[in-house]
């Protein structure tokens, strides 16, 4: 396993039945293209791993456990399809949710956009007390393109999933608790204690059980992948209307993409008014 060279996180087999993923993309843990490629890849490993019982999400970056999209890179996001017949997002959202093994994610930092969207697709969300959560697509001119329009609702009803969507903004650990967006918000301290505990736990176990329990519960609580194509053809579409096209082009003279400010505090810029149009 660790002779894998993958480009934005790295897999550690702490034993046959418990792996770690540990993301890291510097400065600001973007989804990439690359990554986007990546990702099935791993899961295949997942899927080829008869012992694996549990894998544990985490993030080398304190600030950030996985980010929004690399907007800049848009035209070079990969057309192709995985063993699902649909495209690469989709398809590891769908795998990943539906795999016979625990994934759960150990969040510090930001999780925003697509980053959120497959935090979502785990099995369960554990976040420190500073950790933040976002989708910023509509501020951006944009919608959630990559399963937050369908899971959102799924974990915490209709008119929070909207308000979360609607509003652009940033969501403290405490509330995304409140909310249903994750299991439980621990103190930073407790965080790694919390989560190991629980993984150990769950690996000692036989996995026929831990796959049939995920089955049996996924029966109500997934959304398809026909609804999640919806939302992603409409994401791809929108970056050609222009609210977009004059959003983007202000966010990223602001600092978007890039360490600084704007990032670390992307809700609170994301609701200021945009700039007049001559000035970009």
């Amino acid at each position: 396993m660790n002779s894998q060279k993958w480009t934005h996180f790295s897999v550690v087999a702490e034993s046959d039945r418990l792996w770690r993923v540990v993301f890291d993309n510097p400065p600001i843990n973007l989804v990439t293209p690359e990554m986007l490629l990546e990702l099935p890849e791993l899961i295949d490993r997942f899927e080829a791993a008869d012992d694996l019982r549990v894998v544990v999400f985490e993030s080398a970056n304190p600030d950030y456990f996985l980010n929004h999209y690399d907007t800049s890179r848009v035209a070079e996001t990969p057309k192709h399809t995985g063993r699902t017949g649909y495209p690469l997002t989709i398809d590891t959202s769908t795998r990943l949710a539906r795999l016979p093994v625990a994934t759960i994610a150990k969040i510090r930092g930001r999780v925003r956009g697509i980053g959120n969207e497959l935090t979502q697709a785990m099995d369960m969300r554990f976040a420190g007390e500073h950790a933040l959560f976002g989708q910023p697509e509509t501020a951006s001119g944009n919608l959630p393109g990559g399963g937050g329009l369908e899971y959102l609702p799924l974990l915490m009803g209709r008119a929070r999933a909207l308000e979360v969507a609607l509003s652009s903004d940033d969501y403290p650990a405490d509330l995304a608790e409140r909310y249903g967006w994750v299991n439980r918000t621990v103190a930073d301290k407790e965080l790694d204690v919390v989560v190991d505990t629980l993984a150990l736990r769950i690996a000692s176990y036989d996995k026929e059980s831990i796959a049939a329990v995920k089955r049996q519960v996924d029966r109500h609580t997934l959304p398809t992948a026909e609804d999640m194509m919806s939302s992603l053809e409409t994401y791809l579409t929108s970056f050609q209307w222009p609210g977009s096209k004059r959003r983007l082009a202000a966010a990223m003279a602001a600092g978007r993409n890039q360490p600084g400010d704007y990032e670390m505090r992307l809700g609170y810029h994301l609701g200021r008014p945009l700039p007049p149009e001559d000035s970009l």
